[in-house]
């Protein structure tokens, strides 16, 4: 039956009993053991020789059975048994005999060999008002349970909620914490394969910039002079957090090696294409614009897997001519075929514009995106400055834009200008 009448005034024995419980579980607990301590101060208070709590699923909207001496995780449908009653009442009930009550699963008893007589079923509910689950107290020694029961189980429900709350509490904190050192962890990882310095190269201004949106990101770059000559990468890869941090950390290392050992712009890309196609989880993938430079000749070669617009501002002219993607974003699937690398000559003032969609799908607080022509305004007005100064007007120019809406993407520029001679 539920209880509907007034609830008595605890004996200075229960309180004391209540008390004793309450200092127990004011020490550090993980879940289970707090959970154990709770099942027996219930058997201990009431004098029950059984006592379990079960858990509220929110994902599938079960309870779940945490603690029992003999038996494994249960689960079972909220307004199933009398536990399910409970969770869908949240209301105490208080059953003098079980298996006379249409509300009882015999499915537990049948499972760990125990044979209910009577039980007390109360909800947990925590500080804020929240279901959590319900605890259930079975077979009072010598009798069933009375009204004076159902006060001293209510108190200790209570007590057993805000124990509940604040183990919860301090293992979201602890795995909070967990997750920040991973973090910075993988920002150490990721900043590091950055370059310290950008190297210096007669006749070239070259700038590159990297604002995260998170801790880390899912953006890299690379301005390196090597054998083949000055290696220009812009990587974007799927997604925010570890994962893609990981991912472009990864095509970073690889295209370095390729590289070093003699592979040309186009055999680099397919190798590590193919290696990240095998390596990376289902539906991840990284854009990325590899370019080599030879600056005696001043002629970019480029392949682009995924990553554009690429823009090339065009000095003499004032305008920018854009090129579209060579190829699948990398890492999307192994490429049997790839086509040929994109050609581009830089002519005095000319400049390389390689921009993530952090830049270009930046939005206002109306939807509205920064886009392709906002860049191309920016750059002919400020085109005769240096990249440096260039990068700066077009973060402002995007901080003006937003007018205060938040960064959701990284941000990621490479500016390669080729100076006029003067």
């Amino acid at each position: 039956m539920n209880a509907q009448h007034s609830t008595p005034p605890l004996s200075r024995q229960d309180m004391e009993a209540i008390l004793a419980v309450t200092r127990a579980l004011a020490a550090p607990f993980d879940l289970r053991t707090m959970l154990a301590e709770v099942t027996a101060a219930a058997c201990r208070v009431l004098h029950a020789e059984r006592s379990s709590v079960w858990l509220h699923d929110t994902g599938s909207d079960e309870m779940v059975l945490e603690v029992a001496s003999d038996i494994r995780q249960v689960r079972l449908a909220v307004g199933s048994g009398l536990v399910g009653a409970c969770a869908h009442e949240r209301q105490l009930i208080n059953v003098p005999d079980c298996y006379a009550d249409p509300r009882f699963d015999a499915s537990v008893d049948q499972r760990s060999g125990f044979h209910t007589r009577c039980s007390l079923t109360l909800p947990l509910v925590d500080h804020r008002g929240g279901f959590v689950g319900v605890m259930q107290v079975l077979n009072k020694a010598n009798g069933v349970f009375d009204a004076n029961d159902e006060t001293l189980a209510q108190a200790l429900a209570a007590q057993c909620a805000v124990a509940l709350a604040r183990v919860r509490m301090t293992e979201a904190l602890i795995e909070g914490e967990k997750m920040r050192q991973e973090l910075e962890l993988a920002r150490v990882v990721q900043m590091s394969t950055l370059p310290a310095q950008l190297p210096a190269l007669a006749g070239y201004d070259m700038h590159a910039t990297f604002l995260p949106a998170a801790l880390t990101g899912g953006d890299t770059y690379d301005l390196a002079l090597i054998e083949q000559g000055l290696l220009v990468v812009l990587g974007d890869a799927t997604g925010h957090g570890i994962a893609p941090a990981l991912s472009v950390t990864q095509m970073h290392a690889m295209l370095r090696m390729a590289f070093r050992l003699g592979a040309d712009l186009e055999t680099a890309f397919r190798q590590v294409n193919d290696q990240l196609a095998q390596t990376l989880p289902s539906g991840r993938f990284v854009t990325a614009f590899i370019g080599l430079l030879d600056a005696a000749a001043h002629r970019l070669r480029f392949v682009s897997g995924g990553q554009g617009p690429i823009l090339h501002f065009r000095a003499a002219r004032g305008e920018c001519v854009p090129y579209k993607a060579t190829s699948f974003p990398m890492g999307a699937m192994p490429l049997s075929s790839l086509r040929p690398a994109v050609e581009v000559d830089l002519a005095p003032g000319d400049i390389l514009v390689l921009l993530t969609d952090g830049i270009y799908e930046y939005e206002d607080p109306d939807g509205s995106q920064f886009g392709v022509q906002r860049v191309e305004q920016v750059l002919r007005a400020h085109h005769r400055e240096s990249t440096a100064a260039l990068a700066s007007h077009l973060l402002q120019a995007v901080q003006a834009f937003a007018r205060g809406a938040p960064q959701d993407d990284d941000v990621t520029m490479v500016l390669v200008k080729r100076m006029v001679a003067g």
